[in-house]
Formats: structure tokens, C-alpha cells, sequence
């Protein structure tokens, strides 16, 4: 149903938590594969991807270029895009259905992104953290940190990542608030 798409580049220690909190989706039978697209790494990243049964591509291109080509090569029709180091919170596989299920039977030409860390999860904020939460609620959009689920078909409709030096963050702008839903479960970032 779904395929995870994670850009890496010298990621191993970050990588790992991403991809432990990936397994109960693999299980679930909701995340059907995980595709690293590393742009090189000379760390043990290709290994980690080894160890938890990734497919791993190396491409030294642009990330657009990498997230693009890697999306194109997998096989499900949602995917799920999602950097090393973001660590989807209790509540996520339940949340990714209800919006899938959602987008299938209604507004196909829909994007989801995990929400920020609430203020229950601020209690001992990190100042990256209180910005994020700070801007979205003063109306900010979505940022790369919080993934991004989307159909296949309308990720093709849109061209995929935009060549951009910031390709996620111009994915974003491309969709639009009002086409960009919040997941009633959140992610952290760590590292």
C-alpha cells in the first residue's frame, strides 16, 4: 500500500531511529517497502539499510533528482517521504489509514504531513522544536521535518520534487496549504 522513501548522506546514526519506528508499519502489512536513496555516504548507512531489509539506491545526483527517480522505482500506489531522523510518534499507522482511506474515496489531490510536536511534548523544549510549533501556529506551512504522504498518481501529476536547492521544502510550497493535510499523529526529529 505504501512505499518510504528516506534521501540519506552520511545518515547512518540518524537512520536508525526512522527506521525502527518503521517496523510496526511493515507489520501492520501498511509500509510494503523501504527505499534509502543515498547520494554517496562513505559511513555504514548502505549497512543499516542492509540490516533492516531496505532497498538501498546510491545516486549522486541532486536530491530532487534522487527523491524522484527513487519514487519512480517503486511499486505501491502511496508514498511516503520522510527524512533520516524522523521518527514517526505512537499513532501514526491508525492516522497514514484514516487519511489514505480518506483521500481514496474523496479529494485524491491531497498531501499529508506528520503535525509538529504538540505543546504536551514541549516540556523540555529544544529550541528547533518551539520554533516549529511556534510557526505553525501563527500560520506557518509544513516543513520538510514532518514527511509527507502522498499518492502516487498526484505526485506524478505534479512532476514529483521540483529542481530547487531546497527540493522538500518547494515540494510544499507547490502543494499548497490548502492542499496539505496535518496527520493526527506526530513526529519528532532527532540528531
Amino acid at each position: 500500500m505504501l512505499s518510504v522513501v528516506i534521501p540519506t548522506h552520511e545518515s547512518e546514526r540518524l537512520l536508525v531511529p526512522t527506521l525502527a519506528a518503521l517496523v510496526p508499519g511493515a507489520m501492520s502489512g501498511l509500509i510494503s517497502e523501504v527505499v534509502v536513496a543515498d547520494a554517496g555516504s562513505s559511513d555504514d548507512t548502505e549497512q543499516v539499510a542492509d540490516i533492516a531489509g531496505c532497498r538501498f539506491v546510491r545516486m549522486e545526483a541532486p536530491l530532487a533528482a534522487r527523491l524522484r527517480e527513487t519514487a519512480r522505482g517503486t511499486r505501491t500506489p502511496w508514498l511516503m517521504f520522510l527524512r533520516a531522523g524522523c521518527v514517526p510518534e505512537p499513532g501514526w499507522i491508525e492516522a497514514t489509514e484514516r487519511f489514505i482511506q480518506a483521500a481514496s474515496t474523496g479529494d485524491t489531490q491531497r498531501a499529508a504531513v506528520f503535525r509538529p510536536p504538540g505543546a504536551a511534548d514541549l516540556l523540555r523544549p529544544g529550541l528547533s522544536e518551539l520554533l516549529t510549533l511556534l510557526r505553525v501556529m501563527l500560520g506557518g506551512g509544513a516543513r520538510p521535518e514532518q514527511g509527507l504522504l502522498i499518492a502516487r498518481r498526484f505526485y506524478d501529476v505534479l512532476g514529483g520534487h521540483p529542481d530547487a536547492s531546497e527540493p522538500e521544502a518547494a515540494m510544499l510550497r507547490k502543494l499548497g496549504r490548502r492542499r496539505v493535510t496535518m496527520l493526527g499523529a506526530g513526529a519528532r526529529t532527532v540528531g
